[in-house]
């Protein structure tokens, strides 16, 4: 486990760096976290997919995968791989301070 100070808070991270409290996040951590991952900006559909993530985490108890963001969030597949490149289920729930989705490699 790793400890990194952001946005002001002391945020711990498992070693493949998710976060281990998903209570702990917020749209400052978010926002530091897509830096990390390549992602400069966070647009409105980046925080479309991001809101929709966590709050399948709370109905679901776990980070949705990429075909569960699909379905059920009503992403299309494309437009996950152009918000998110390269592994976009890996980046999302990253970015929303969850662990990494069931099914990731």
């Amino acid at each position: 486990m790793t400890v990194k100070q952001i946005a002001g808070k002391q945020i711990a991270f498992d070693e493949e760096g998710f976060m281990t409290d998903p209570n702990a996040w917020d749209k400052d951590i978010a926002g530091v976290l897509a830096k990390e991952v390549g992602l400069d900006e966070l647009t409105e559909a980046h925080w479309k997919v991001i809101e929709f993530t966590r709050a399948d985490f709370q109905t679901q108890g776990e980070a949705p995968g990429l075909r569960r963001i699909t379905k059920v969030g009503g992403v299309p597949t494309k437009q996950l791989y152009e918000l998110f490149p390269k592994g976009p289920a890996k980046k999302i729930a990253r970015i929303a301070g969850l662990k990494k989705p069931t099914g990731c490699i």
